[in-house]
């Protein structure tokens, strides 16, 4: 049988990575897809460079529309990221009737339902799994291998940045500029950094993976999002000393009144797996009702691993390709015409355990009137921990910490009850609050 023809638009980091790793592994690529898939064309900014990365018979172009309209390309590979060039390129793939492989998370996260619904009906496929966490295979577990589940939820480390930070921070007592400044030294994080390190490749993330285990359209304006920057030192040093570690979480949870979708610090048992995913590798857990817990770990970015879930969906496209389309997976796990309109709950509706940092001054009474305002509030402690004034840097004479885990509750009686807390005489700084999940 002929080999598949692939466009690809972009030969960077990632398109590179795709080019090299599907050349290498064709013999095997072609036992499992049952015929070859051959690049026939590529798009790039710069032609000298991509020209010395293919072979003589991959025709090289600087206009990418030339890629999508091109008749002899059955599939076409996005790489090039971005959500607006991006999404011209693909919705003229799709309208020209051919299937696209996208890692672009923004992209999905963004304009996700527009493009589904035009491969719907153009009859075409989109596939995606280098959107999510590169090396792990999560997006084919959720729509495929979970198939006969409820699942209950999601949580997962999915940005490597943001974890080799935190990861540094714990390790070495470090503040996180300093850390920062590492991680971009090393290349694990930008110049700017800000979509890192404010959550917002999490939260593409985790709409997309919300999506996929419920079978909601996708919301992402709808995401808590809440970044790392204004983590402390101290507070990852107490919460360690309490048996939990830190991490920035994507969460997917749903609940009998909708779905929370959320992506902030969270602090983890020691004892799970996930609080144990270390540097900027990725880690997923999924709750669902038969199979139970079960987890996924794997490096979430790098050239040849992001080109290996482009390849996997590539043999995917390829094996589906002449198959009709109502048997193939759809796009979001569920029929088009089953989807759910569960809501996405605003924070003020989730339930979860919080831990509290409270700078007092150290007198008398002062615990007793900070945990009757968490009794008057409805919300029950699990665990207290003072520190005493010699270990605090500054007027350690008259300060001393309050460390504070609970139990779960509704985060709109925590707001109330934070809002009294910070208007005692006594609370000499912003309380701290971050959010913890057992993940049991």
């Amino acid at each position: 049988m002929k080999p598949i023809k692939v466009g690809l638009l972009g030969i960077g980091t990632v398109g590179g990575g795709t080019y090299r790793v599907l050349l290498r592994n064709q013999q095997e690529i072609i036992r499992r897809a049952g015929r070859g898939i051959e690049i026939c064309i590529v798009a790039a900014r710069d032609l000298e460079r991509a020209r010395s990365l293919v072979s003589e018979t991959v025709q090289v172009t600087s206009d990418p529309f030339e890629v999508v309209n091109n008749p002899d390309v059955e599939i076409v590979v996005e790489v090039i990221g971005g959500t607006t060039l991006a999404k011209d390129l693909v919705l003229r793939a799709i309208a020209n009737g051919k299937h696209v492989v996208t890692a672009n998370k923004a992209l999905l996260a963004e304009h996700g339902n527009e493009i589904f619904s035009a491969a719907q009906k153009n009859g075409v496929m989109v596939a995606f799994e280098g959107a999510v966490a590169v090396s792990i295979p999560i997006i084919k577990a959720l729509r495929e291998g979970l198939s006969g589940n409820r699942i209950e939820w999601v949580a997962g480390i999915i940005n490597g940045t943001t974890n080799f930070i935190l990861s540094e921070m714990r390790d070495k007592g470090l503040g996180f500029d300093e850390v920062l400044a590492k991680a971009q030294a090393l290349g694990y994080a930008e110049a700017d950094p800000s979509f890192d390190i404010e959550g917002f490749d999490a939260a593409h993330k985790a709409t997309i993976l919300a999506s996929v285990a419920f079978g909601i359209p996708i919301q992402y304006r709808k995401d808590h999002v809440e970044g790392i920057t204004r983590l402390a030192a101290t507070d990852i040093s107490y919460a360690f000393q309490m048996g939990y570690r830190i991490k920035l979480l994507g969460i997917a949870k749903k609940t009998s009144l909708g779905v929370e979708l959320r992506v902030h610090p969270t602090l983890i048992p020691a004892r799970r797996l996930l609080a144990n995913v270390e540097g900027s590798m990725n880690g997923i857990m999924v709750k669902s009702d038969a199979a139970g817990i079960t987890m996924y770990y794997g490096a979430g970015a790098g050239a040849e691993q992001t080109g290996s879930a482009v390849i996997a969906d590539l043999v995917d496209v390829t094996r589906l390709h002449t198959a009709d389309a109502a048997q193939r997976v759809p796009h979001l796990a569920f029929q088009p015409d089953a989807m759910s309109d569960l809501p996405i709950l605003p924070m003020s509706q989730v339930v979860t355990s919080y831990y509290l940092r409270l700078r007092v001054a150290d007198q008398a009474g002062v615990l007793a009137k900070v945990t009757g305002i968490l009794a008057e509030a409805d919300i029950s402690i699990d665990a207290v921990l003072q520190r005493e004034a010699d270990e605090i840097d500054g007027d350690s004479a008259s300060q001393t910490d309050l460390i504070i885990l609970t139990h779960d509750c509704q985060e709109a009686r925590m707001d109330a009850a934070v809002a009294r807390m910070q208007a005692l005489p006594t609370v000499l700084q912003n309380i701290v609050r971050i959010r913890k999940e057992e993940l049991a």
